[in-house]
């Protein structure tokens, strides 16, 4: 009985750890790039990305779903309208954006499928 016992334990460990390998292998991160980052190669970037950058001041546009993300030197188009936007969104925050990075006729877009802000109490004074 002890036997039985022991190798049916063996057996739900060993199912335990190939779950959690596997939930391991399935999960592939995705690295955080910034807006100069992006932009000084664009063409390299194109389609799913993940990127930081900070909203800029009067560009946020509720008609047209848009705004605009800055970094040190270059800025990007940002298209939110598949997305909700979160609590602590505002203008001259940094924030993060998981989108679809395309060309179009103005020049480079990012159609945002997430966008992330930081903790509201880390803003405030």
């Amino acid at each position: 009985m002890a036997g039985t016992r022991i190798s049916r334990l063996i057996i739900v460990g060993a199912c335990l750890a190939a779950l959690i390998a596997m939930m391991f292998l399935s999960i592939e991160p995705q690295t955080q790039y910034s807006i100069d980052e992006v932009m000084s190669s664009p063409d390299s970037h194109k389609g799913d990305i993940h990127l930081r950058g900070q909203v800029v001041i009067g560009s946020v546009d509720t008609s047209s779903t848009s705004f605009e993300l800055v970094g040190q030197t270059h800025s990007l188009q940002v298209d939110y309208s598949r997305v909700i936007v979160p609590d602590g969104f505002e203008e001259g925050h940094t924030i993060a954006v998981k989108g679809n990075l395309v060309s179009n006729s103005n020049g480079w877009l990012l159609e945002a499928h997430e966008i992330q802000t930081g903790c509201p109490s880390k803003y405030s004074e």
